[in-house]
């Protein structure tokens, strides 16, 4: 497709989902309800290589709950990562593609339903019924290739450059920009650094599809580095790529503030897609949960968030196809009260 502007995209986008669109949930914790044994450093990628049907089978859950945009297994999947596991170059490349393949096939499988009338969300004027659906090809940070922790600190230390940072993405982007996805999300942004690093790679290789960057924060005003959360999404709003800014894997408490100090430094749509409210120690590789936030609670900030400007919302670590069910309820309601 043609790069539409920031506006008009997403703006579209959220025209034909009725104002709100919904976007999918937690992968790692549905894979391993489904089986799946992600105790490796490439995390949910591994089921690229092991089981990709399971990845498939979450897709469409999300997509049977009411998911707008799903969102590829390709967070923790590098070409480094890869390599290190014995992968070669040339099959790395094949399973990033193969990630966003797996999520168009979902797509496809959830439309074909539709038009045999299985579900009646949306009606697009052809008298077939369904939600509209984007894939989105995941990216996640230096950090989590790393997969020590880092990418919830963002503290990688004064060796890492704007430069550095390129290099180590560069082939990735490229090969997720040309894999059929309807835009590149970088998710679980930690510091300045990379979102700088992330700007300027669209930029330098004319990336022709959109993309959406989505911050993480500890604290409800910065970024998990300590950066302010304003001047990050402002890097990124000056990037003609990106047609939506927010904040995911973060405790929902802190989501309405950062979503207005984003809002008063960016006109573009605003996503959020929180944590469930616990807390990952990086050290054990575990979810803490003294801190979870009962789904329902977590449902009943939706509203809020959308009154402070998101207009795209959904979940991520440890929320599943019922959190995004619930979602997906109360932005259809707003929809019909806008």
């Amino acid at each position: 497709m043609g790069l539409k502007s920031g506006s008009t995209f997403l703006g579209d986008f959220l025209r034909q989902c009725g104002g709100y669109a919904v976007i999918d949930g937690g992968l790692a914790t549905e894979l391993q309800r489904h089986g799946a044994d992600l105790n490796d450093p490439l995390w949910s990628a591994k089921c690229l290589v092991s089981s990709p049907h399971l990845i498939r089978r979450v897709h469409l859950d999300y997509l049977e709950a009411g998911a707008n945009i799903i969102i590829s297994s390709s967070y923790q999947a590098t070409l480094q990562g890869f390599e290190a596991k014995g992968i070669s170059r040339e099959e790395g490349e094949a399973l990033l593609k193969r990630s966003v393949e797996i999520a168009c096939e979902a797509r496809n499988i959830y439309n074909d339903r539709a038009s045999k009338g299985s579900w009646d969300d949306f009606d697009d004027g052809t008298g077939l019924k369904r939600n509209p659906v984007l894939v989105a090809a995941s990216v996640g940070s230096y950090g989590a290739y790393l997969a020590d922790g880092s990418e919830y600190s963002g503290i990688y230390g004064d060796a890492i450059t704007v430069k550095t940072l390129k290099d180590f993405h560069r082939r990735r982007v490229q090969v997720l920009a040309n894999s059929g996805a309807d835009l590149i999300a970088f998710e679980t942004t930690p510091n300045k650094i990379e979102a700088q690093a992330y700007a300027e790679l669209l930029e330098e290789e004319a990336v022709s599809i959109p993309a959406w960057f989505s911050f993480s924060s500890k604290d409800g005003t910065n970024v998990a580095s300590g950066d302010s959360i304003a001047e990050c999404a402002s890097i990124v709003d000056s990037c003609k790529q990106v047609v939506g800014i927010g904040i995911n894997c973060t405790s929902p408490r802190y989501i309405q503030g950062l979503i207005q100090s984003i809002r008063k430094v960016t006109s573009k749509p605003i996503l959020v897609y929180p944590n469930s409210g616990e807390t990952y120690d990086g050290e054990k590789k575990e979810w803490v949960a003294s801190r979870g936030v009962a789904e329902e609670d977590f449902v009943s900030y939706v509203d809020k968030w959308c009154e402070a400007g998101a207009s795209l919302v959904g979940g991520c670590c440890r929320t599943t196809p019922n959190t995004v069910r619930a979602i997906s309820k109360v932005l259809s309601l707003r929809s019909h009260r806008v």
